[in-house]
This record gives structure tokens, C-alpha cells and sequence, in this order.
């Protein structure tokens, strides 16, 4: 293969040292081929570096050749594999030194790091060759030129030269004529005109013209002005015809100096080349009229082959009457392949340095010896490459293979993630490049990484199989020619190292919650919640709360939300579900979680103290069909507050939407149920019934049953009734002791003014009436000593300041006067025996609440003592009562300064 456009080039490969050890071949080598001499530089020497070439003249002067020169003056550099570089001289180049039958040629190579050959190493080389006997003419078909030599001899008659051309002398003879015996010229045949040019012109276009003693040389670049194409046989030749004239001693000579080589003639076929060279080419055989072969031998990198190394390597020969064809099998020994592009594409083209040499005589010139050179090269041909998964899946290390390749092919650059990073630069991405030789002059590349590494793209594909995906990008360089190449690799392989993602539910007295733990599968995996999908944006909305620490996803959902299913209502509590679908949003696979509860029915009811009731019914899974916002109360006009798809709320007050009230000695309850029907059906198919019970010293479960299926019932909630005992300064009560006041301090036979109220709830159908009043020197009720206030609602008969009850009315602060009692007591001296009372007081009552409108099952209280109230009945049953208590007041027995601090703090029982 001939090098490009210069022949200052850069060797490519890796560096190595330039000492030359003793015992080991030089830097180069030379070789004598008949008329060629050959120097093979070694790329062991020339490795990463640039080069430069001269040829040294016999005045030591060392010309530096370019493309130009080179094939002016006789000299080739090629490639001949990928390994050496070879500089190739005719025995008539320029510098040659010629004497007799042996021409020594000097080179001179410049090696150099950069390419501008600072500190560059110079290294010389000469070598002499014998070549002879010489042919009358010789023709020789290099690479890069054309070379023709004529022997020079003085021919027997003049005559004979006047002959052959005669219009040429024409255009010689003033030239000769007067010019020295050096001078000469020539002349080009061209098909409309004919062209003289003086050597010196020549040679500035190009041309390479030298005599010897005995030869005339015309060397003609194949881009010249004067080459045409012709065609011999079929087959394209670049041709040159023209006349040589130089001054013999007192004659001017003349020679026919045409040359004529194909550019053509290979063919392709049946993984075959095919090379026809046409035998006797009009060109170069004007005037012949009779031609006989005398011999035709062929080669590989100019070495002749005798028949039996061609049959060897399966070359055939053939000599025709009229061309001569050499086959060779593509891939045969003698030629080597070598890495191309096309397109993008990687393969390969099979290279091989063919020559041929014909001898033959003529009537015209006797002997003539052609040597055709020519370097062939097959068209691309595609290489699939093969991709080896081998990786390691229990030290979990991914190698993969790629190749194979050939020599001149080298890994330089790999793209990871979109980033281009040199072989040395990968490691840090951790990646490790291995180059494997083999024996057939092949090689392939492995890729070593890490399971774990960042760019290894992890997916999880069933059960407990994850697949690890490599995805890198080779880019290679080809020498000498720097062409590149990419290769993608995807491989991928199955580990079974899969953890699903595992959930653990839970419930605590409002929610229910799942806790999955993500495992290691779980990049692609999305909540789904009746079809909605969970987003931190979306959770206000659907009221539920979502976190992930990265491990860990927490989903809570309340037990009244539309996102959970409700199985039954039971005496033993509501059962909810949560189910939650885990969906890989690549793979589409799913997995299901949920957690089941029961929540006790009072979550579904809230009994306020102000009589305020909010109930909530559930829609069971069973009903699928119930429309929620056609539920109602007892009274059908009694419609829910607020629906959803799988809740409808009411809230109303105890005193309307046709809610029954019962009355006993412990508790007030308020009854009533939520019911749906079916169009034209009067029979209910979901009732929820429920209780409110307003207690004051006990618990009172209110059981139920359950009478029309598939209605549902619910265990009854509950609110409290409060009471407060309140100290006011004067008979008015307007002007309350607050909190800070306490303890409040009051001198002997100072009177105190005491309030019981029922706060809660605000039912006018109830009234509060006193029934015990007592003081004792601690928060205790129970305490003792203890000293009577008032005994059965009436005053202590065996106390000499007797209480006085005060009427209360109906006030902007008081809205229900039946809800407040009011009485004064005289502070005086107690005493227990002899004892006098402590000075700290605490005053407590216990009272009875009645219903205001008989009923059959209220209770109506008789009462005494009171303002207009008769005393009350001891006989009859028992009524709900409790028991309130005021804050510490200071008994003084004359004025003094100070001032403390006391809570004032009401008995309120709650059921739980």
C-alpha cells in the first residue's frame, strides 16, 4: 500500500526505546530484487513516530523527497503489512550510483516524537545491487510511476532513425544542433499535436530524464500532462509515447521512448482475484510486425514464484495468445488483510503486492522486458464482530469480549454515559480494558466491570431475576491510516439476586399503615391505592401521608378515607382494608400488599357536649351499587353534610332529625340510625343505628341487634355532662372570681356566693337541682372533717347561720335558668369538738339533673327547700346525679395582706 500525499508520516503504535542492542537486527534492512533494491524499516524502531525520507546523491547531499519527487525520481514507499514500512528504488532513480552492472542507492530517514522533527534521530542506510544482463529495452510499472530505458547504442545506419519518425527530427534538429553534447530533449506524441520540450522543462513538469553510459531513462509520473488512457483487450493503460533525442559525439540519435501500464484488468469473483494484462500493447509495438514470447514469470512483493510455490498457494498462471492471467484466492498466502471503513461500518479488504515480467522479442527492438507492479486491494467486506458474554455472576464482575479484530486495529476511547473517555480514563469509571492476542495474527478486547458499578443499568424481570445491562460504546483507531471506527455493546445478564419489595401493616386507633421496605428491585415501582397513583402532591388531597427514606416507603391512610375498603360493621368494630399495588412502571409487573383492621364503632360518632352529634356511615364493599349521598337519617329529610364515594357525614342536633330520647338514673341517651333504600323498595338495605349517652359517674353499654339484613348497626358513642361550681363577690353574680384570684380570702361572717351550673349539654328539657353542699380542708370530696351546707337541698338545721337561696332568671350570660342553682353561706368559726377548723376551705356539692316534661321513661324530680320547688322525694328511684367543687378560700380572722393561687376544676366523667 502507498503512502498518501507526502512521505513525512507518523509510525503508530507504542513507544519504545531507541538503543540498539548488538546481536539484534538493525533499525533496517535491505534487500536486492533484480532491479529494485528494497529497505524494510522495522516499526520495532519507528514506533510513535514521524518520519521523514532523503536520498543521499554521491556529494552527500541528502534531498528530502516528497510525493512528487519520488515518483520523479524513481523511488515507492508502501506499507507492506501492518509491521514495516518499505522504501523501494529503482536501479535508475535519481541518486543511484551506477557502475558496470551494480547501482548503490544511500537513503536517509529523520525520526521524530513531533511532527515538526525537532530533536529528530537521523539514522543512513546504503546498500549496492548487481542487476544484468541489461534488455534493449526495459519497461517497468511501479506504483506511483512509469519508467522506460533504452540501451544506447549508435546505430548502424542514420537511416534507420530517419525512418521511424520523421517528423520529429523536424522539431529536434535546430536544438541539437546547436547545443552541447549534455543537451537533448523530447518529444511527446500526443493524438492532435506533438510537444517538444528541452530537458530542463521536462523536469520542472515533472518528468524524469537521465542517460547513463549506456541507457536513456524517461520516468513518467501516472499525473502527468502528456499520459493518456488507451485500451488494449478490453483493459484501460496509461500510456506515453514519445521520442528521445540526445547528441552521440557528431550525431543527434533518436529512440522511441513510450512506456505504457494498466490501471485496470482485476476482477472479483468466486472469492477470487483475477488480474488479465494484455500481451503486446499497440503503444509500445509500433513498427513490430512479428512477436515471441520468451518469458512470462510472476510474483508477490517482487520475489518470482516457481510453479510448484504457486501451486502451493494455489496461484494460477496463464499465458495466452494474446494477455496473460494471473488468479490468486483472496485470503492466500502472500497477501494479508488488513481493518477498513466504510460507511461507518468495520471490515476488512484482502491486500496483496502482485508483479508480473514478460520478455519478449520483436522484429522492431529484439528484446523487451515488462515488469508490472501491481498492489491490489478487494473491495470491503463487512466483519460482524461477536460479543462473549463470559461474566461472573458470583464474583458479580461482568466480562465481555469483543472481536475479533486484526493487528492494525487499536481500542482508544470508550463512551460510558454519554461521556468519551481514553482507555487509561476508564478505570476511573471502573472499567478495565484487556487486550487478547491469538496465534492467527487476530486479536479481541475484554471489558471488565463491576456489577455495581454506576453506569450498570439494573432492572428487575420476575420472580427473583434482576438483569445487569452493559452499555458502552468502543472507539477504534486503525494504522497506519488513523481511520475510526465505533462499536456499540449491550449485553446483559440475568442475576438472581432479586429482593421484592415487603410490606408490614399495622393499625393504631385513627389509621392504617404500611411499611415496605424496598428490597432492590424497586427503581421503577409505583403506589397505586384504588387505581390512584400515590404522589407526594396528591396527598392533601386524598388525605393520606406518603414518605420515603430511601429504604423504606411509609403510607398512612386515615381510617375515614375514600382510598380504603370497608368489609363489615360489627359489635366488635368496623373492619377496614388498605390495599396497595406496587406497579414497575418498565416491566408492568405487579405486586399487592394490604392490612386489615377492626376500629371501634365510636369512630364513626361524636357526641359533643353542646348535643351537637356528627355521624359518619360507611358504604361496605358488599354494596357496591349504594350511592352514598342518598343515605338519610330517621327523618328522611335529614340529608348527609358531606359525601364521598365510600362515606356520607351528618351532623345535626340531638333535638331534631327525628332523633328519640330515653332518661334513666345514670345517663341521658339519644338514639337514631342511618338508612338507604333502593328505589321502589320500602324495606331499608343498610341501616346503621347509633347512641349517644350523656353519663355521670358510670359506663353504660347500650348492646343492639341486628333485625333487617344487610343492615348494619354500630355501638353507641359517647359525650359527658359537665358541671361547675363557681365563687362570685357579690349577690349579683356578674363579677366572677377568676383563676389568678385563688385561694380567695375572706374574713369571719363575710358571706360567699356560690353558683352550680350544668354546662353541658345545652338540652332544655333538663333541669339541675341541688341535693348536698359541704365543706372540708382538702380537694378531697371525701375528706374528713367535713362540715354540711346543705342536707337533701335544704339548709343545716343545726347551723345558726342558715343559707339563703337566690332566684335565678333569664340573662345574656344565662340561657337556660333551670341549669343553675344559686345560694349564699356566712363565713363563721367550725369547729370539730373543740378543734378549729384549718384555715383553708374547699366547698363541694352533689346534684341531681331531672327532666323539665314528664315522659314515660324520663324521671320527674319532687323538690323541697328551693325557691318555689317542694322538697325532694327520697322515695322514689334513684336520679342521675354529680358532684362539683369550688377553689381554696382563706378563712382570716382579721384583715391581712396576701394572696395565692388555686385551681378551680370541675368533676367532669367521660366514657371511654
Amino acid at each position: 500500500m502507498e503512502l498518501g500525499l507526502v512521505l513525512r508520516f507518523l509510525v503508530t503504535g507504542i513507544f519504545i526505546s531507541e538503543t540498539w542492542t548488538h546481536g539484534r537486527p538493525g533499525p533496517m534492512s535491505s534487500e536486492c530484487l533484480e532491479n529494485f533494491l528494497r529497505i524494510t524499516l522495522s516499526v520495532e524502531y519507528f514506533e510513535d513516530k514521524y518520519l521523514s525520507f532523503s536520498a543521499v546523491d554521491q556529494s552527500g547531499i541528502a534531498w528530502e523527497l516528497d510525493e512528487a519527487l519520488a515518483s520523479q525520481c524513481g523511488y515507492t514507499v508502501t506499507y507492506s503489512s501492518w509491521n514495516n514500512i518499505e522504501f523501494r528504488a529503482s536501479a535508475l532513480s535519481c541518486h543511484s550510483r551506477l557502475e558496470k552492472d551494480t547501482f548503490t542507492v544511500t537513503i536517509q530517514v529523520k525520526a521524530s516524537h513531533t511532527p515538526d522533527m525537532k530533536n529528530a534521530s537521523i539514522h543512513l542506510k546504503s546498500a549496492s545491487c548487481h542487476y544484468g544482463p541489461w534488455s534493449l529495452r526495459e519497461l517497468l510499472c511501479e506504483t506511483n510511476y512509469m519508467e522506460v530505458s533504452v540501451r544506447r547504442d549508435v546505430p548502424q545506419t542514420v537511416k534507420d532513425l530517419i525512418q521511424e519518425e520523421p517528423e520529429d527530427w523536424t522539431l529536434a534538429f535546430p536544438e541539437a544542433k546547436s547545443g552541447e553534447a549534455s543537451i537533448w530533449q523530447i518529444v511527446f506524441h500526443q493524438p492532435e499535436e506533438k510537444r517538444a520540450l528541452l530537458v530542463s522543462d521536462a523536469w520542472s513538469a515533472g518528468y524524469g530524464l537521465n542517460t547513463t553510459d549506456t541507457r536513456i531513462l524517461l520516468r513518467v509520473p501516472y499525473n502527468t500532462a502528456q499520459t493518456q488512457l488507451v485500451k488494449a483487450q478490453g483493459i484501460t493503460f496509461s500510456a506515453v509515447r514519445s521520442s528521445t533525442f540526445y547528441k552521440e559525439q557528431w550525431m543527434i540519435l533518436m529512440v522511441n521512448t513510450a512506456v505504457a501500464c494498466p490501471v485496470d484488468g482485476v476482477d472479483y469473483t468466486n472469492k477470487m482475484i483475477i488480474w488479465t494484462v494484455p500481451k503486446y500493447i499497440q503503444a509500445l509495438c509500433t513498427g513490430a510486425t512479428s512477436f515471441k514470447d520468451i518469458l512470462v514469470e510472476a510474483g508477490v512483493n517482487l520475489h518470482k514464484l516457481s510453479v510448484e510455490e504457486m501451486a502451493s498457494r494455489k496461484y494460477v498462471l496463464s499465458n495466452d495468445f494474446d494477455v496473460i492471467t494471473m488468479k490468486v484466492p483472496i485470503g492466500a498466502e502472500g497477501g494479508y488483510y488488513k481493518t477498513s471503513v466504510n460507511s461507518g461500518q468495520h471490515g476488512t479488504r484482502y491486500c496483496i503486492n502482485l508483479f508480473l515480467e514478460h520478455q519478449w522479442e520483436d522484429n522492431k527492438w529484439g528484446l523487451t522486458k515488462h515488469t508490472i507492479i501491481k498492489e491490489i486491494e478487494t473491495p470491503f467486506e463487512l466483519v460482524e464482530l461477536i460479543v462473549t458474554n463470559n461474566s461472573n455472576l458470583s464474583a458479580r464482575i461482568m466480562n465481555v469480549t469483543v472481536g475479533t479484530f486484526l493487528l492494525d486495529v487499536e481500542l482508544v476511547n470508550l463512551t460510558v454515559e454519554g461521556a468519551t473517555v481514553t482507555v487509561p480514563e476508564a478505570v476511573q469509571h471502573g472499567y478495565q480494558t484487556y487486550e487478547i492476542k491469538y496465534a492467527n495474527q487476530s486479536k479481541a478486547y475484554v471489558i471488565h466491570v463491576s456489577f455495581d458499578a454506576q453506569s450498570i443499568k439494573k432492572e428487575y424481570l420476575r420472580d427473583d431475576i434482576r438483569t445487569y445491562t452493559l452499555n458502552v460504546t468502543l472507539e477504534f483507531i486503525i494504522h497506519p491510516t488513523s481511520e475510526t471506527f465505533s462499536v456499540p455493546i449491550v449485553t446483559l445478564s440475568a442475576v438472581k439476586d432479586a429482593v421484592l419489595p415487603s410490606a408490614r401493616g399495622f393499625c393504631d386507633e385513627n389509621s392504617l399503615h404500611l411499611h415496605i421496605t424496598h428490597g432492590n428491585v424497586d427503581q421503577n415501582w409505583m403506589p397505586f391505592i384504588s387505581g390512584r397513583h400515590l404522589t407526594p402532591g396528591a396527598a392533601e388531597k386524598y388525605n393520606y401521608s406518603l414518605s420515603d427514606n430511601g429504604t423504606h416507603l411509609a403510607i398512612s391512610v386515615p381510617f375515614l378515607s375514600s382510598l380504603l375498603d370497608y368489609e363489615e360493621i360489627h359489635t366488635s368494630g368496623v373492619l377496614a382494608s388498605l390495599h396497595l399495588t406496587l406497579k414497575d412502571g418498565v416491566t408492568l409487573a405487579n405486586k399487592n400488599f394490604s392490612v386489615s383492621c377492626r376500629f371501634s364503632p365510636s369512630e364513626l360518632i361524636q357526641c359533643f357536649p353542646n348535643g351537637t352529634v356528627v355521624i359518619t356511615a360507611v358504604k361496605l364493599v358488599r354494596l357496591a351499587d349504594l350511592d352514598t349521598s342518598l343515605l338519610v337519617l330517621s327523618d328522611r329529610n335529614c340529608k348527609p353534610s358531606l359525601v364521598t364515594e365510600k362515606t356520607a357525614t351528618f351532623k345535626f342536633n340531638v333535638n331534631t332529625c327525628g332523633t328519640r330520647r330515653k332518661f334513666n338514673s345514670t345517663s341521658i341517651t339519644y338514639e337514631n340510625e342511618v338508612i338507604y333504600f333502593r328505589t321502589g323498595n320500602d324495606s331499608p338495605v343498610y341501616k346503621l343505628k347509633f347512641v349517644c349517652l350523656y353519663t355521670i359517674k358510670q359506663t353504660v353499654d347500650v348492646r343492639y341487634e341486628t333485625k333487617n339484613n344487610p343492615s348494619s348497626s354500630i355501638k353507641p358513642g359517647f359525650g359527658s355532662l359537665d358541671l361547675s361550681l363557681k365563687l362570685f363577690k357579690d349577690e349579683s353574680y356578674s363579677d366572677l372570681y377568676q383563676e389568678l384570684e385563688y385561694p380567695v380570702v375572706k374574713y369571719l361572717k363575710e358571706t360567699l356566693y356560690f353558683e352550680v351550673e350544668l354546662l353541658q349539654p345545652a338540652d332544655p328539657r333538663l333541669e339541675l337541682n341541688l341535693e348536698d353542699c359541704w365543706a372540708t380542708n382538702s380537694k378531697s370530696q371525701d375528706s374528713l372533717p367535713q362540715w354540711p351546707i346543705l342536707i337533701n337541698g335544704c339548709g343545716n338545721s343545726k347551723d345558726s347561720h342558715r343559707t339563703v337561696f337566690h332566684k335565678v332568671n333569664y340573662s345574656t350570660r344565662v340561657k337556660f335558668p333551670q341549669h343553675l342553682k344559686r345560694f349564699e353561706v356566712t363565713m363563721f368559726t367550725f369547729i370539730e369538738g373543740t378543734t378549729q377548723l384549718q384555715k383553708q376551705l374547699y366547698f363541694h356539692c352533689s346534684v341531681v339533673i331531672c327532666s323539665t316534661m314528664p315522659q314515660p321513661s324520663d324521671f320527674l324530680c319532687q323538690r323541697s327547700c328551693n325557691p318555689g320547688k317542694h322538697r325532694l322525694d327520697r322515695s322514689t328511684e334513684p336520679q342521675p346525679h354529680g358532684q362539683a367543687s369550688s377553689g381554696a378560700v382563706l378563712i382570716r380572722k382579721e384583715n391581712m395582706t396576701g394572696r395565692g393561687t388555686a385551681e378551680m376544676w370541675i368533676n367532669r366523667q367521660h366514657l371511654n
